[in-house]
């Protein structure tokens, strides 16, 4: 009898990649450099405050720089990104950012280090995340079936949360060991290897099809992007409470470090504490997300995730002190970033079932270009009221307006949000902890 190649054969007779085999490479890709990023979230701050002794202003200025793309080139990417392979664009992204950390310790070798030079990184780095962030969206889709998508951002943001727990510890002891500046050769080493992983993904790598292009070329494309995201009543919803809590998170976030650094004095270990809750907390939510959708519906859980998450983030403000206080305010700082996630992964796994493949990179493009745009604005603010009225009023007023986030949630016009419980519960049946496509 005649042998005929199993089912799974492609050509020649050669077994064709397990379905979960490209997300497996990309989970993996985003585990080690997001270890390594969570080092760089706190060295890189600590070069321009410790090593470079930048004033509130110009610290701020730095994280302005972290964002400064996505407000910038943040729409044409999206259009950008549906024509090129997205994991040619990942790799490209992963080398680049590997690159310009690498240049941070070579030039503090040298005895050149700027603040120019770090506004340079930074801003290299942000055109580097648009391009990579685009990419890595669009490509999940075709790694995932789309009712499985929150299970595979769950997997996701549980595993970032959990090598950030241990990244920014990380970050501080060999910031204390090695100064800052090296400190940030782990995350350049982290994004090498993510490139490795990626260059073997296959499965989220189609050849992209070239769909009729609007007349106007680019700008319609854009264009087409815009009018889908603010043209859908949920997608409009989720994209203004999005900005809001990134336009008053980062004007607080922006002089974090300055108080715990500058003003306060802590050393690079207790603020990496910080960072290091968050991430614990963070882990956390992931976990319950799809638990809590489940039991509320996505509205009602989003709703409780953005409110619940403010008002924890206002209470941590006045603890933030050098003594016993400063471990109740790193408690409830973790506690936001529990709350929190189940808004942050729902929203994420929404948009993507909601938008048709030729439209997702322009969808995400749109919908980073309004969210994280506002991160700059938000850093500029924060930077200005620094210097302005000091580090914490300025935290104080970021923590006060991200209550406001939830106001877009609650009008009628996001009640496509809602969610039939059969729905939810069928969602909640994707094993977090196992193979997406089990």
């Amino acid at each position: 009898m005649k042998n005929h190649p199993s089912p799974r054969a492609g050509r020649r007779g050669r077994p064709r990649p397990h379905p979960d085999a490209g997300f497996r490479l990309v989970w993996a890709a985003d585990t080690v450099s997001q270890a390594g990023s969570a080092v760089t979230l706190l060295a890189l701050p600590l070069v321009a405050i410790g090593t470079l002794h930048a004033a509130p202003f110009e610290a701020a200025l730095l994280v302005t720089a972290e964002y400064l793309a996505f407000l910038l080139i943040g729409l044409p990417a999206g259009a950008w990104v549906d024509r090129m392979r997205h994991r040619t664009v990942m790799v490209a992204g992963d080398l680049v950012r590997a690159a310009l950390l690498l240049s941070v310790p070579v030039a503090a070798g040298l005895d050149a280090l700027t603040l120019p030079q770090l506004y340079a990184v930074a801003f290299g780095m942000s055109v580097c995340t648009v391009f990579f962030d685009v990419a890595a969206q669009s490509a999940l889709p075709h790694l995932v079936d789309r009712d499985r998508l929150t299970g595979a951002h769950a997997r996701l943001e549980a595993t970032r949360s959990l090598t950030q727990a241990a990244g920014p510890g990380l970050g501080g002891a060999l910031t204390v060991a090695l100064t800052a500046p090296v400190a940030l050769a782990a995350d350049a080493v982290s994004y090498l290897l993510s490139a490795l992983l990626l260059s073997r993904v296959r499965r989220s790598d189609p050849v992209p099809q070239e769909p009729p292009r609007p007349a106007g070329g680019l700008r319609a494309e854009i264009s087409e992007g815009l009018r889908f995201v603010f043209g859908d009543r949920a997608l409009r919803a989720l994209t203004t409470a999005s900005a809001i809590s990134n336009l008053c998170g980062t004007l607080g976030a922006s002089m974090l470090l300055v108080l715990l650094a500058g003003d306060l004095g802590l050393s690079p270990l207790l603020c990496a504490a910080v960072f290091t809750a968050e991430a614990v907390g963070g882990l956390l939510g992931s976990l319950l997300t799809l638990r809590v959708a489940a039991a509320f519906g996505e509205r009602r859980a989003m709703c409780a995730s953005v409110l619940v998450s403010g008002v924890l983030w206002l209470l941590a403000v006045p603890f933030y002190q050098d003594d016993w206080r400063f471990a109740v305010a790193v408690a409830l700082q973790g506690l936001g970033w529990t709350a929190f996630m189940t808004f942050k992964i729902t929203s994420v796994a929404f948009r993507q079932r909601r938008c048709p493949d030729p439209l997702l990179g322009r969808m995400t493009a749109t919908v980073r270009f309004v969210v994280w745009g506002a991160m700059p604005v938000g850093a500029l603010v924060g930077g200005a009221l620094g210097e302005w009225l000091g580090a914490r009023p300025a935290m104080w007023i970021g923590a006060v307006g991200e209550l406001l986030a939830v106001l877009p949630l609650l009008l009628p016009q996001s009640a496509p949000l809602a969610m039939r419980r059969a729905r939810a519960c069928r969602i909640s049946s994707v094993d977090v902890s196992g193979s997406v496509s089990s």
